[in-house]
């Protein structure tokens, strides 16, 4: 399950520093919770600038805090993150509401993008807010699209101790590279593996942060490979994921370059997960920045076919 930070949940709503100490206290005290269940909560890399009093900000209110407090907060807020922006699901055009209010760009909205698109996900708040009250309705305003809206109901926590109950009840993170390749095999529907697409992380040190990335990419891969509609053709949610994840500068897939196609090409084919006889040259990817791994499928992408995964492992087109 993912747990993303509230920004809206910040709001001037304290009176002084003592009323947000205590609630960042709380804050802190929830991540350690997460922690403990092998969960890390995600922030957005802005969040430092909203305002818990007035006319002064996040940063400047922890700034009064002591040295030690301090020193934990900001690391986390400003270095080791997780940050979810770096990985978002909705995009800038995406019209959600929740509570009357727009919640595009926000964690609200990112959270209940990501439950519409199959992804556990939750959100925690900071207390004293307008926003302390579960489970937050959020709809998905997609009417001038001609399609019908689509409501969500998104579970919020800001006690410690109610969110150690919601994560006694949900499984256990992914613990091996074993396990990930038996999440795979269950989640994604759309998608085929190789026999041994997984078996280049043998003798790989363990890392959830990779195992949890290679799930984004598989999501994203799966639900591009379902997003046709009846003409064979990518429908809208086809042509905005491509858009968002297959270009650009920071898009998570690309195609290798024509060097590389040279160069490895023998590294980059693989067998015919159905057709031993044949064989599949393999060159778009995924890319995860640690331990600079990579997810190698079948291109083109198209309504007929299924989409093969045919590699999970170190990059292959290493100089």
């Amino acid at each position: 399950m993912d747990l993303l930070a509230n920004d809206l949940s910040v709001h001037e709503q304290f009176r002084d520093l003592a009323g947000f100490r205590d609630a960042l206290s709380q804050l802190m005290a929830l991540r350690g919770t997460a922690r403990r269940f092998g969960r890390e909560i995600q922030c957005h890399r802005t969040i430092l600038n909203t305002r818990p009093i007035a006319g002064m900000s996040m940063q400047q209110a922890i700034g009064n805090l002591g040295l030690e407090s301090r020193r934990a907060i900001m690391t986390w807020l400003t270095r080791t993150g997780p940050f979810w922006d770096d990985v978002r699901r909705h995009g800038e055009d995406d019209w959600l509401e929740c509570k009357g209010e727009i919640v595009t760009d926000t964690a609200v909205g990112e959270a209940a993008f990501r439950i519409l698109h199959g992804v556990e996900c939750g959100l925690v708040s900071l207390t004293q807010s307008a926003w302390c009250c579960s489970p937050l309705g959020v709809t998905w305003v997609l009417e001038a699209e001609g399609i019908d809206n689509r409501n969500v109901d998104v579970e919020n926590w800001w006690r410690a101790e109610t969110l150690e109950g919601a994560m006694r009840s949900r499984a256990a993170p992914l613990g091996s590279w074993d396990e990930l390749r038996e999440a795979a095999g269950k989640r994604f529907a759309n998608l085929m593996f190789a026999d041994d697409c997984f078996a280049p992380l043998d003798g790989i040190p363990f890392a959830k942060s990779a195992a949890d990335r290679f799930l984004v990419l598989l999501d994203v891969l799966d639900r591009f490979a379902g997003a046709f509609g009846d003409d064979g053709a990518h429908d809208a949610e086809g042509h905005r994921i491509y858009q968002d994840y297959f270009t650009g500068e920071r898009a998570l897939f690309s195609d290798s370059s024509d060097s590389e196609k040279r160069d490895f090409r023998h590294e980059l084919t693989f067998i015919h997960p159905e057709d031993p006889a044949s064989s599949l040259f393999c060159t778009w990817h995924g890319k995860i920045s640690h331990l600079t791994l990579r997810l190698h499928f079948s291109w083109p992408v198209a309504a007929d076919r299924p989409v093969y995964v045919v590699y999970a492992g170190p990059k292959i087109t290493k100089r």
